[in-house]
């Protein structure tokens, strides 16, 4: 088998892995974006091909078909956009700011999001 072959096999193999692992969800496990989601917040079609490319030039400007947006290798799913949230909490070196945020939104969910009071009567 050449190294192609056995390559694509390979990321089938860990893609449908992955979807088991995530209840046959094609999904970022943090934000829910399917890859196309993701791939349109970043500016760009399905296809690779920017989103209004002739309005800011771009028609030069296209995805590598290569470029992965979302990761299978972990225990869930996780898209680019926030595998680079992540990274720059990381580099900020903030982890335990953000162990306190998702502490808060476990236990704290109603002072985060508190009922708007109730409308009076006219």
């Amino acid at each position: 088998m050449t190294d192609l072959v056995m390559s694509m096999e390979e990321s089938f193999q860990e893609y449908f892995a992955a979807l088991e692992r995530s209840g046959n969800k094609d999904r970022c496990y943090i934000c829910c974006r399917t890859p196309a989601d993701v791939k349109r917040f970043l500016g760009f079609n399905e296809d690779g091909t920017p989103i209004e490319a002739r309005e800011y030039g771009l028609e030069d400007v296209v995805l590598p078909p290569k470029l992965d947006v979302m990761s299978y290798r972990g225990e869930r799913p996780v898209c680019v956009v926030c595998q680079l949230n992540f990274d720059g909490i990381f580099m900020l070196d903030e982890q335990d700011v953000l162990r306190r945020v998702i502490a808060e939104m476990e236990r704290r969910r109603e002072h985060l999001w508190p009922e708007p009071p109730p409308a009076e009567a006219p």
